[in-house]
């Protein structure tokens, strides 16, 4: 089968970086699913793993999460899937890659594909929403129901990208009352189309700005780039027993400003579930069984905003370092493998 990967770490600039491969077809295991790729999106975390996950001409290595396809082949203990349905996933850190023409999957993490979506729009969206869509409900235990009367306020710092855009989304389908930071007008109109109802600027302080609002203190925030004049603001601007979500990896920090307000701090990583084969493992596939239902009914929309074209070793190459650039709006979707 044709697939993208790499046999040793080079700089993404470089030609050989990522390389167009030819690999055996895998056979899938008790509850894997063998899904035939159709489309894909690249996520921050496909550049992450490109600098930490090391390969040989032996052993070489594919990346990709986010992906639409077909499920070709089912493993012997499957039930929740049959060859020929549609699908979508974020797969998982410790198997290899969706940038190929067949990619290994368990089931438990796998959702039916939101039928009013083509494969490029929804290879846009599991790493995001499920990770969004966690950090909310699972981790911040956010309500998934608000009426204006009791409508909390979230923050969502970084709001362009594609983590943030998702949980716009989802907290205002929630009711919840959104407020998203954005640095440039293009950005800025982007969090607003998306349903934020305020918009404040992260290049500048912070406390004034969300202060100014007059929409209270912020009951949920959630953060994707922390520094330490992020994590002093929030410390500021958030209620008491409020709590605190974060994906990214800052340089250490002091707890010790949140203890007066009893602020909890809560990490997400999507790939918890399907690292460590949690107990509620099957989890993610309920949730992007909910998220297509959302999209299907147009509660949400997808995120894909940019299509870099087939799945092959340049146009991923160009894609990886749009998103190592660090100015890309939604998300970066390749479809299909030439003939």
């Amino acid at each position: 089968m044709k697939a993208v990967g790499y046999i040793e770490q080079l700089p993404i600039e470089h030609a050989d970086a990522l390389l167009d491969l030819q690999l055996p077809r895998p056979e899938p295991g008790a509850r894997d699913l063998l899904v035939r790729i159709a489309a894909v999106s690249v996520n921050p975390r496909d550049v992450k793993s490109h600098l930490s996950f090391a390969a040989t001409p032996q052993q070489p290595r594919v990346l990709g999460y986010d992906a639409s396809g077909v499920v070709e082949v089912v493993g012997p203990e499957v039930t929740l899937f049959k060859p020929g349905d549609e699908v979508f996933y974020a797969g998982a850190v410790d198997r290899q890659g969706s940038n190929a023409q067949y990619q290994l999957v368990d089931e438990r993490i796998v959702g039916h594909k939101p039928r009013q979506l083509d494969h490029a729009a929804a290879a846009s969206v599991p790493l995001v929403t499920l990770t969004a869509f966690e950090m909310l409900f699972d981790r911040l235990g956010m309500p998934e129901s608000a009426t204006p009367d009791n409508a909390p306020v979230l923050l969502v710092l970084g709001g362009a990208g594609g983590v943030p855009s998702a949980a716009i989304q989802l907290a205002r389908h929630a009711g919840a009352t959104v407020i998203a930071s954005a640095s440039r007008e293009q950005s800025a109109q982007w969090v607003r189309d998306l349903g934020a109802q305020h918009v404040i600027d992260h290049s500048k302080p912070l406390v004034a700005q969300i202060n100014g609002l007059g929409v209270g203190p912020v009951d949920f925030a959630f953060s994707t780039h922390t520094s330490a004049e992020v994590w002093a603001a929030l410390a500021e601007v958030m209620a008491p027993q409020g709590r605190l979500g974060i994906i990214d990896d800052p340089e250490p920090l002091d707890l010790r400003p949140f203890k007066a307000k009893s602020i909890s701090i809560h990490w997400e990583s999507m790939f918890t579930r399907s690292m460590f084969q949690t107990a509620d493992m099957q989890r993610q596939h309920e949730i992007l069984n909910q998220i297509a239902r959302l999209l299907d009914g147009g509660a949400i929309r997808p995120m894909g905003t940019a299509h870099y074209g087939h799945i092959n070793a340049a146009n991923l190459r160009q894609a990886h370092q749009a998103i190592a650039a660090g100015h890309t709006i939604g998300k970066i979707v390749l479809e299909g493998f030439e003939e």
